[in-house]
């Protein structure tokens, strides 16, 4: 599964698009797989939105 923030595709957590909203929902459908966040460059940690424990797979 891969997935960009929009508009735009800026670094996750910029946009408009509800990516916590959205990576649950994939859980709740029992999507197991890999999810790539894909990004134009930009500045900073563009895992800051995402909480240290749900940075590594499982």
């Amino acid at each position: 599964m891969q997935i960009a923030d929009a508009p735009g595709r800026g670094v996750p957590g910029t946009g408009e698009l509800d990516l916590v909203r959205h990576l649950r929902r994939l859980e709740d459908v029992g999507h197991g797989g890999w999810v790539a966040l894909e990004h134009l460059p930009g500045e900073g940690d563009p895992f800051a939105w995402l909480p240290r424990e749900r940075r590594a797979a499982d």
